[in-house]
């Protein structure tokens, strides 16, 4: 039994990928982080170099995989738990893993992660996955409608994205190469009202029959007026329409108010995660 790490996109996608697409939900993370390294090349998440790596039991099988894209917490997708525990032991010996800043795994694991790797450490965030059990229209519904974002809305989707990644303290710039890319196959929805757009939702490149809302954002000033409701139920329709079986999002447990909102969309709780970090 043993963990397995790399730099090389294409063999960790040899070696983990059948066992990570096998679970679509709960590694929607995983799937979604190496499709857009696939298509945008090792810098989509920016110029530190993204590893990976992976699980192999005793029976040989590989049971699941990681990866991370500095800067940004490494993902730990569904391994089992001795996996677990021997990373906790190669984030202190691994080369690969020295610069680790975070960790974002599912709750259990996370806990039982940081108390293998043996020094002090915080919970950043916790977020809920969510998958959709049946849409449910927004009651009441919000005035104005939904339309496809296109090219022509690029700089204001630039704008919205910066602002939502400054609120969420998200480490990244907003990428118009993964806007061209959520253009090309209907993947960014805004809701109009009185003449233009006031709510964003976007929805990822269905992967295994799967894909997953977001980022979500309306305008500080434009809030509370059911604009987000409208524009994820539209969205959530195209992520349909686009080919997904299943339609999944995350929520920071932290914001009452979009938890309770999914949840009136028809959306319910699969599993918890959490972010870590050394202290």
């Amino acid at each position: 039994m043993t963990w397995t790490f790399t730099s090389d996109l294409a063999a960790y996608l040899a070696a983990a990928h059948p066992a990570v697409a096998a679970r679509p939900v709960s590694d929607t993370l995983m799937l979604t982080v190496t499709d857009a390294l696939k298509r945008r090349g090792s810098g989509a998440y920016g110029a530190e170099a993204p590893f990976f790596g992976w699980w192999t039991g005793a029976d040989g099988t590989v049971a699941g995989g990681l990866l991370c894209t500095p800067p940004f917490p490494m993902v730990l997708g569904v391994v089992p738990a001795e996996a677990v525990r021997a990373l906790g032991a190669a984030l202190s010996a691994e080369p690969l893993l020295a610069g680790i800043r975070a960790f974002n795994a599912r709750r259990p694991d996370a806990e039982a992660l940081a108390a293998a790797w043996g020094r002090p450490t915080r919970i950043t965030e916790e977020v809920r996955l969510y998958r959709l059990a049946g849409l449910v229209a927004p009651d009441p519904a919000p005035a104005g409608r939904s339309r496809p974002a296109t090219e022509a809305d690029l700089p204001l989707l630039l704008e919205w994205i910066e602002a939502f990644n400054t609120e969420v303290g998200e480490p990244r710039a907003a990428s118009e190469a993964a806007l061209r890319d959520r253009f090309a196959y209907g993947g960014a929805v805004l809701w109009e009202h009185e003449g233009g757009p006031v709510s964003l939702a976007a929805f990822s490149r269905p992967i295994g029959s799967a894909s997953r809302i977001g980022p979500v954002y309306t305008p500080p000033a434009l809030r509370g007026r059911g604009f987000a409701a409208g524009v994820t139920h539209a969205a959530t329709r195209a992520a349909h329409a686009a080919g997904a079986a299943e339609v999944l999002l995350f929520t920071d447990l932290a914001n009452p108010t979009s938890n309770g909102v999914y949840q009136r969309l028809g959306y319910t709780p699969v599993e918890d995660r959490a972010e870590v970090i050394p202290v």
